[in-house]
């Protein structure tokens, strides 16, 4: 495979990456917006991370990879959680605040840039935009898992790649009792 040219980085990012990341955007604040702020210290096992411990490493995680792309520069740490982040709310504001500004930065980063090399936690070396599907990835997997908290903590799960069964389902009908 030869590799990824400027123009190539650029198509990737504008016409496929931006969209996505934009559509998935949309998903991942509605299912963190579901979770019920009495439980979001439920956890389905010991060893798993709370609703909101997982709400914060998808978010976190998201704006870390968003600003990697831009500036080829590849924190190993995760964000800290910031003292004013102390509820759900909190942690969709910090989302909101900063997506949209993460963004636009995508938005004017050129395909050479976009090919400046990222070492990716000493594992491997790729182009920025390689961390691109990294970071859907690891955005979709996280609010997948998530998302089956959900119903246990007794809240709806809202429609994610089509209608759920709580948004009622795929009939259009008004939303369904869970009990």
């Amino acid at each position: 495979m030869s590799p990824l040219s400027a123009d190539q980085a650029a198509f990737m990012l504008h016409t496929l990456g931006l969209p996505a990341l934009r559509a998935e955007h949309k998903m991942t604040t509605a299912v963190v917006a579901a979770i019920p702020p009495a439980r979001a210290d439920y956890r389905p096992h010991a060893d798993s991370r709370t609703a909101f411990d997982l709400a914060w490493h998808i978010v976190s995680a998201e704006i870390k990879y968003l600003d990697a792309i831009a500036t080829a520069i590849f924190p190993y740490e995760l964000k800290p959680l910031p003292p004013e982040v102390r509820e759900t709310s909190d942690v969709l504001a910090w989302y909101t605040d900063r997506f949209e500004p993460a963004m636009t930065r995508l938005d004017t980063t050129s395909g050479d840039e976009l090919l400046r090399p990222i070492d990716f936690y000493g594992l491997r070396t790729l182009p920025a935009i390689g961390l691109l599907q990294l970071i859907l990835n690891h955005t979709i997997h996280h609010r997948g898992q998530l998302s089956t908290y959900l119903r246990p903590m007794g809240a709806r799960v809202p429609s994610i790649y089509g209608p759920s069964y709580d948004a009622g389902g795929f009939t259009g009908s008004a939303v369904r009792s869970t009990s």
